[in-house]
């Protein structure tokens, strides 16, 4: 079996400073990987060269075994890969409904089926039915980080690639956030989860790598890695892990 989406070799420049080097990972139909890394490691830099919002300078990115490099953002989309970025991004002077048709854009001629978008957008967040004529700059982080996976579930994905979506929530609300995702997944999209709480990440993910400096250093089954001393002990808290034991 092929892989959905999958990296190789890929090269990622800002100006002459090298952000990606010769990447390759791989995500199967219906897996949510994960891929941890500190701050400066590529993980966002990733995410945006395989949405087409970076040049590529080498390498090969292909969803479906067709290649992307150098397709237009919005034919990524089309193609069935959507991107909810760090930090939310909503559009805070629209409503919440108007926020969820704009992420249907690509089906803006089919009313039926962006109208079954947005009954599974409520479904998975009832709160966002509550609150859908509300300006989104009103609501709270989490609601906003909700508004932003509702919106690129509007295109019907068949894999999001999700950036830090736990960033500056409270835990009982990255609790929440990380079941929708799983919940997500069950329904059949396919999940590249990048995430600096390496524990919630690993506890949903099938597989995971690791990205230190624009280099993927460990990759493996997300039980695997959560077993790997260097994981622990840079990711995890290992010495903390070790004192409780």
């Amino acid at each position: 079996m092929s892989a959905l989406l999958k990296v190789e070799d890929l090269e990622i420049f800002y100006g002459s400073i090298e952000a990606l080097k010769g990447v390759s990972l791989e995500v199967y139909e219906g897996e949510i990987v994960t891929v941890l890394g500190a701050n400066g490691a590529g993980k966002s830099t990733l995410l945006r060269a395989i949405s087409g919002l970076l040049p590529i300078r080498d390498g090969k990115i292909s969803f479906d075994n067709e290649e992307l490099n150098d397709t237009k953002p919005y034919k990524i989309v089309i193609s069935g890969i959507s991107h909810v970025p760090e930090g939310r991004r909503v559009f805070s002077t629209l409503s919440v409904e108007e926020n969820l048709r704009l992420g249907a854009y690509i089906q803006r001629k089919k009313k039926m089926k962006i109208q079954e978008s947005k009954e599974r957008v409520y479904d998975l967040f009832p709160i966002l039915k509550e609150r859908k004529n509300q300006l989104s700059g009103t609501l709270s982080g989490g609601e906003q980080q909700m508004l932003a996976i509702g919106r690129a579930l509007m295109s019907k994905p068949r894999i999001m690639l999700l950036d830090e979506p736990s960033l500056g929530l409270a835990p009982v609300l990255v609790k929440q956030i990380f079941k929708i995702i799983q919940e997500i997944n069950e329904q059949g999209t396919a999940i590249l989860l990048v995430e600096q709480n390496a524990r919630k990440a690993l506890s949903i993910a099938d597989r995971g790598y690791v990205l230190e400096t624009g280099n993927m250093t460990i990759n493996g089954d997300a039980e695997v890695l959560r077993k790997d001393a260097k994981v622990q002990e840079a990711y995890l808290g290992g010495a903390a892990l070790k004192k409780r034991k």
